[in-house]
């Protein structure tokens, strides 16, 4: 394949070609299912209902950030922020994603492979894990079948770029650390988590749900043996998973480390609530601030805010909920004349005796023990973190990094709805014969009008279109001129279907002749690493 040259252009997000991939005909909610057939009408429904950041905000941070970045395909994280700051400072970070192998590897898995190896060359930890438990609890799969396919996973992994010389290529049900890790994980997560993020019920297998703790032990493998940035690259669909896995990172943890204002615990509403009086009460006097002057402050009858009211003030509470305004009056009245002064504090989780003890002793300048945390006086929220992870790991605790994650927009199938592995003609497979890929192109559904006359007159609709989706995440691979040129060609009409899928299909049989003979080179390689795939894995080498 004669892939098109890199360039220079680094237009705002919002001047780069991007589409509405995976958008399927007549979906009008949005879910995550993780082994159903998820649908999403609309992307930004993602962000009001699941919380998922829009990765644009980030972007600006990302080191020289991949062509699917810059064009809008991956367009959510979670805390992939962290992410970015350990790249740019080079310090360690980690990626890891993985395939349940219930078929042939398609275009749409190059998408996380792609993200994989990116992540890998820019310094990062690798790892590339199979989920042959997942496939077996979950799909059915035997082990013989879950064997064949994944060496197929593998052999595009390597062919695409992963190093596996510098990285890490697993197998679940092979991974004693990992399962032990998962037993662990296991009794920090109930069914009735499980129910409500997955919709499991009493028909649901116990191995399925227990495939479900191992992949979160997959997401957090990565740092059993030292906490660092994570990122998990994956398709919307598997939201649910790193959801579970950020709640699970949290509670593994010995210590969590919050801001406070008295001895009483509060919640982030209620914390910024008190926060305000205490600002705007400090700034009147020199003398303490007590809590019954700050529930004063916040009380619905307002008494002490013409005194000591500042727009802000005003402002915050007129946005809170009400109950959120009672229950902080509510905590500040029961602590009476106990003095409003921030701190940081240790909340204790799991920490053993031992290190509880420790932290109190590691804890320098003044400080306060109560019977289930500690609070510092001095130490900025950073520092105490960092503390709190160091003692833990000196007792025999993980530390775990909050994992993050980035999302990329499902694929169209090429023949109109979502691409899917049980309809051939909707995807392309890494091992279709390049004739094949060609053929599959030239037969695709396209965004055109219904003559060229109107095509030329009114443009086509690029953002339908399945064809200009391959130019976008696959064939204009790093020139984003390219791609700029076939979508403006596009939309203004002087790019025509036919023409415009003839150049495609080519391109198509270009990247499968060289992506097939880069997989023959790889089987050297795969036969030559310490993964034992299985039976089925060994006969399908050996023919």
């Amino acid at each position: 394949m004669t892939d098109p040259q890199p360039t220079d252009d680094r237009r705002a997000p919002d001047q780069l070609p991007r589409t509405d991939g995976g958008t399927a005909t007549g979906a009008d909610e949005t879910t995550l299912d993780p082994w159903g057939s998820s649908t999403v009408a609309d992307y930004r429904k993602l962000f009001e209902e699941f919380g998922i950041e829009e990765f644009d905000d980030v972007l600006p941070d990302v080191p020289s950030p991949h062509y699917l970045m810059r064009r809008g395909v991956i367009f959510g994280h979670r805390g992939y922020d962290r992410v970015a700051r350990a790249m740019a400072n080079d310090e360690e970070f980690a990626v890891l994603s993985g395939w349940m192998p219930t078929g042939d590897p398609h275009i749409g898995h190059k998408l996380v492979i792609d993200e994989i190896v990116w992540h890998q060359q820019q310094g990062g930890d690798a790892y590339a894990l199979i989920a042959d438990m997942e496939a077996h609890s979950a799909r059915g799969l035997s082990w013989d079948e879950i064997a064949r396919h994944s060496r197929e996973y593998l052999l595009s992994l390597i062919a695409l770029g992963f190093d596996p010389e510098e990285g890490e290529i697993y197998r679940q049900s092979d991974n004693r650390p990992l399962q032990d890790l998962a037993f662990e994980l296991g009794a920090h997560v109930n069914f009735s988590e499980m129910q409500a993020l997955y919709g499991f019920d009493g028909g649901t297998n116990v191995s399925h749900m227990q495939s479900v703790v191992t992949q979160m032990a997959d997401i957090l493998y990565p740092q059993i043996d030292e906490p660092k940035p994570t990122v998990i690259p994956v398709g919307p669909d598997q939201d649910p998973h790193v959801r579970l896995s950020r709640d699970l990172a949290a509670s593994m943890r010995y210590f969590k480390v919050s801001e406070a204002y008295a001895s009483f615990e509060t919640d982030s509403e209620e914390r910024a609530l008190i926060g305000e009086a205490y600002d705007a009460l400090s700034e009147s006097t020199d003398d303490p601030v007590r809590c019954d002057e700050a529930a004063d402050w916040l009380s619905p009858d307002m008494t002490l805010l013409s005194d000591y009211g500042t727009s802000t003030g005003e402002n915050i509470l007129e946005q809170a909920e009400d109950e959120v305004i009672e229950s902080a009056v509510e905590k500040l009245r029961a602590a009476g004349k106990e003095p409003l002064r921030p701190r940081t504090r240790f909340l204790d989780r799991t920490a053993t005796d031992d290190a509880f003890e420790a932290l109190i002793e590691a804890i320098e300048g003044e400080k306060r023990v109560y019977e289930g945390h500690i609070d510092s006086f001095e130490l900025s929220r950073e520092d105490a973190e960092s503390l709190a992870r160091e003692v833990e790991l000196d007792h025999g605790g993980y530390g775990f990094v909050a994992p993050s994650s980035i999302y990329h927009r499902f694929m169209t199938g090429l023949t109109g709805g979502k691409m899917s592995s049980s309809v051939p003609a909707s995807h392309i497979s890494l091992l279709d014969d390049p004739e094949e890929g060609y053929e599959k192109v030239k037969s695709a559904t396209t965004g055109g009008r219904e003559t060229a006359e109107k095509q030329r007159e009114l443009g086509g609709r690029a953002d339908e279109c399945p064809v200009y989706e391959l130019y976008n995440y696959l064939l204009a691979a790093d020139d984003d001129e390219f791609a700029i040129r076939v979508y403006e060609e596009c939309t203004n009409g002087e790019r025509l279907c036919g023409g415009c899928k003839e150049q495609a299909a080519e391109l198509m049989r270009e990247f499968l002749e060289d992506h097939q003979e880069k997989r023959e080179e790889a089987k050297e390689v795969l036969d030559g690493l310490d993964i034992d795939l299985g039976f089925g894995a060994e006969t399908e080498a050996a023919n």
